[in-house]
Parts: C-alpha cells; sequence; structure tokens
C-alpha cells in the first residue's frame, strides 16, 4: 500500500519528536539557551499531544530521557479525559512501566507537579498509589522523601497504617519506632553516632545540624554512599583531604557513558596514569551493551567530534564528547574490525579533549577511504572547516558513487537544536538520529533508517508496535 502525503509527514514529526525526547532536557547546550529549548520542547509535546496521542505514549517505551518522559507521563494525565476507556488502559500500563524506571526524585517531583496543577482524577490516583506499593523499601523511602511522599500521600488520600503514618505525619508523637531506619532518624537529632546509619542525603543535613566537621563526615559516612554518591563527592573528599575508599573498585558496573563523562573529568595526566584501569572499565561496560551482538557488525569506520563546541555547556559539561567517547569503545566491540576517526586527528581515546573546529567532511573521506562496512557519526551536525563539505561529500557518496547503499552510513547527534525543533542533519542522505546515551547506539541506528525516507509510516508503526511489546515485557 502506498504511502499518503499524510503518512509521510505522520513519520517525519514522530521522528522529530523522539529525536528531541532523546537529546534535549531542557538545559543550556553550546550552541543554544536553555530557555530556547525548554519553549521548543513544549511546543512540541503539546503538538504530539493533540496530533499524534497514541504514537506519543508509545514513546515512553523508546529511549527517551527521564525528563521528557516525566513529561509525557504528565501530559497524559493531564488530560486523561480526552480519549476513550481503553486507550486510558493501553497508556496506564506504559506509564505505570516506565515510573518503574525512573529515578525516585523524579516521580516524587512529578507527583508534586500533579499535585500542583489540581489533577486527582481516579486513574492518576490509582498509578501513584500502584507505585508507592510497588517500593522496595517502603520505609527507606519514606526517610529520604519524607516531605514529597507525605504530599503524595496526601493528594491521593491514601491510607496508611501503623507507623508509616505516625512517622510521616507526627514522628515526635512517639519515644522510640520498632522500623529500624525510623528509630535511626528519631535518634539523629540529638545523637551525632546516628547519623552515620541513614542515607547519605539525609545524614548530610543533619551533619550540618550538629555541626559535624565536613572532613569527618565524609570519612565515617563513606559506607553508605551509593556508587555515584562516592563519585560526586571524590572531588570535595579530595579537598578535605580525605582518602576516598574503594573509589577505584566503584568504576565495576559503572554504565559506559557515565563512566566515559568521568574519565573526561579527570585532568590528563591523571588519565594517563589510570590508562589500564580506565580502558579496562570502559571495555567492560561496552561489552556488557554489546551482548550478543559483539562483533556482528563487520568493518566499522567511526568519525567522532571532539571540536571545541563537545565541550557542551555548564549544565552539560562535555557531555557531546562523553557521548562520543563511550560509542567509540561500544563500536570497538560491536566490530570485527574497528577505526576511530576525530575531528581533531587525535589517535588517543583517553586523552580526547574538546578544542578546535570541526573537519567532519575531511574526516568522511577518511572513513570511506578505509572501505568500511559502515560508518557511524558522532557529532551535533556544526561542519565548519569548510562549512558545508560534510554535506556534499555524503550527497555525491550516495547519489553517485554508492547509490545501492553498500556502506551503512548513520549521523548520531547528541544535540538538540531548539530552532529546528529536530536534531542537526548532515545530508538528507544520511539518516540521523538524536543520541543521549552511548547505550542506546544499537536501537538509535535501527531506529535512524526510518528518517532515511525509504521506510513509512506502517513500518514505524510496526517497528513501535515491536518495542512497545517489549518494553511491557508482551510477546509481540
Amino acid at each position: 500500500m502506498s504511502e499518503t502525503f499524510a503518512d509521510l509527514i505522520a513519520c517525519e514529526d514522530v521522528l522529530m519528536f523522539v529525536n528531541a525526547a532523546i537529546t534535549s532536557t531542557g538545559q543550556r547546550e553550546f550552541q543554544y539557551f536553555a530557555g530556547d529549548q525548554r519553549l521548543s520542547l513544549e511546543f512540541l509535546h503539546e503538538y504530539m499531544l493533540e496530533n499524534y496521542r497514541e504514537l506519543y505514549a508509545t514513546a515512553l517505551a523508546l529511549d527517551v530521557n527521564d525528563h521528557n518522559a516525566v513529561i509525557v507521563i504528565r501530559n497524559l494525565l493531564v488530560r486523561a479525559g480526552d480519549v476513550d476507556v481503553a486507550r486510558r488502559r493501553s497508556e496506564g500500563r506504559l506509564i505505570a512501566r516506565r515510573l518503574e524506571l525512573l529515578p525516585q526524585h523524579r516521580v516524587y517531583r512529578l507527583f508534586r507537579d500533579l499535585r500542583r496543577r489540581g489533577v486527582n482524577n481516579r486513574r492518576t490516583r490509582a498509578i501513584l498509589r500502584d507505585w508507592l506499593a510497588g517500593r522496595r523499601d517502603p520505609a527507606f523511602d519514606a526517610v529520604k522523601y519524607r516531605g514529597a511522599l507525605k504530599a503524595a500521600v496526601r493528594h491521593a488520600h491514601l491510607a496508611l497504617d501503623g507507623e508509616m503514618r505516625t512517622f510521616l505525619f507526627a514522628p515526635h508523637s512517639v519515644k522510640a519506632f520498632r522500623t529500624p531506619i525510623f528509630e535511626q532518624w528519631r535518634r539523629a537529632h540529638y545523637e551525632k553516632a546516628a547519623v552515620y546509619e541513614l542515607p547519605f542525603t539525609v545524614a548530610e543535613g543533619f551533619a550540618a545540624r550538629h555541626g559535624i566537621p565536613r572532613e569527618v563526615f565524609l570519612e565515617r559516612i563513606e559506607p553508605r554512599m551509593t556508587r555515584l554518591e562516592r563519585l560526586r563527592l571524590r572531588e570535595s573528599a579530595r579537598k578535605a583531604q580525605v582518602e576516598a575508599v574503594g573509589a577505584h573498585a566503584d568504576l565495576e558496573g559503572m554504565p559506559l557513558t557515565r563512566l566515559a563523562s568521568y574519565a573526561l573529568s579527570l585532568a590528563p595526566a591523571d588519565r594517563a596514569a589510570r590508562r589500564a584501569e580506565l580502558t579496562g572499565a570502559l571495555h567492560a561496560a561496552a561489552r556488557r551493551v554489546a551482548g550478543p551482538d559483539a562483533g556482528r557488525w563487520g568493518k566499522v569506520t567511526a568519525v567522532l567530534d571532539d571540536s571545541y563546541s563537545s565541550s557542551g555547556s555548564g549544565q552539560k559539561r562535555r557531555r557531546p564528547l562523553a557521548v562520543a567517547l563511550a560509542a567509540s569503545h561500544l563500536l570497538a566491540v560491536l566490530a570485527s574490525e574497528y577505526r576511530a576517526m576525530w575531528t581533531s586527528g587525535r589517535t588517543d581515546d583517553l586523552l580526547v579533549r574538546p578544542s578546535g573546529p570541526t573537519p567532519l567532511g575531511e574526516r568522511i573521506l577518511d572513513a570511506l577511504a578505509t572501505g568500511p562496512d559502515r560508518i557511524v557519526i558522532v557529532s551535533d551536525g556544526h561542519d565548519n572547516a569548510p562549512p558545508g563539505l560534510a554535506a556534499d561529500v555524503l550527497r555525491i557518496w550516495r547519489t553517485r558513487l554508492d547509490p545501492g547503499h553498500s556502506v551503512a552510513i548513520t549521523h548520531l547527534n547528541p544535540v538538540y537544536d531548539a530552532d529546528d525543533f529536530d536534531v542537526r542533519r548532515l545530508a538528507p542522505t544520511v539518516p540521523t538520529a538524536g543520541i543521549r546515551d552511548a547505550e542506546d547506539l544499537p536501537a538509535l541506528v535501527e531506529l535512524a533508517r526510518f528518517a532515511e525516507g525509504r521506510v513509512g509510516l506502517a513500518d514505524l508503526r510496526a517497528h513501535l508496535d515491536v518495542q512497545v511489546a517489549r518494553f511491557l515485557e508482551v510477546p509481540a
């Protein structure tokens, strides 16, 4: 069946929104202000909700970032009355599943937002109730997010029994709690030793109240800190001259892109001194992501952007460069033969740094000369040395030299272009997809083929149905 013009527009609109929802978090980018990002995102969400609500909801099953997933959930709940019961039930399953995967603090922030907007329909209360009932450690949540949990319970009119209700609404009315963490919280008000039995973020407030020196607090609270908390506070610990116990072991099991960001946060001398440790951790993380696909992508050449714009912004420091570094390690595992070509000409992945212009055209020519099966370009798309060369190279290659697509070329862009409501593209003949985490690279390369214009809305819907089925763990 041939595609209508409306189908083609719908396909482009959906892909545009997915690219935006993957890359943008409403924060400042190197080229774009935060306000522009937020306004652009707000328009896209409203446009999709109004015109393609069913496809809009399926975005929850894709690799959209947490910021946009929360906006999608909020919008679906605010406008719950716009669809019939069957559609609400389908959306409810997607919402419930995505809430399970979101960080707790984002979910509680969402509940606060819904309360502020006066959204308290039956479905919202049921979703909130079920999410709270599914928490693995409700007592821990009550201590760490006490104010947010209390607001959620009030908003949903949930009935609580026993110590949970007492702790949330009248914690100072009892002399002792039977629940250990509640009792530790109570004792921490007057006993310094009890502070170190609480979660780090809660203990930090009590430490300030008791006037505990920062270096003493960091040293004693270390066993209670999560891996991410340790990494975030390593610099604080170093300034306070406190040894961060087990800091090197924290790299084991760390997500690939986060690990790349951590490596880039170190001084070049520190990276060089810890080369074996960092490279080993990056390779291990990449192998976990690749899984059974390791070595199955054939001969791959990557064009990776380490120009000055890859430094990102104050809110997203070195994020584009971290994505490129992580992608390089993942592609090295996926490929049977791999070459990395950085725009700067550097050959040492671990010592890359943001600098210089973006000669993408030259590097793409170098990549094509290697005779690869696949080229993956990770760049913000601002080709400026000389401007437009990359687009000309790709156009001539695809239309005259390789019209049969013997070489698969994909452009992955980690930066949202607020002005164009999409990620910046290099050429119409090359598919482009947004990327935020390198872990999503295999799925995004598959999704990018829909942006090439050779696959229509029906195939895109079928692809989304498969992704939804996998997301909900229902056989497709």
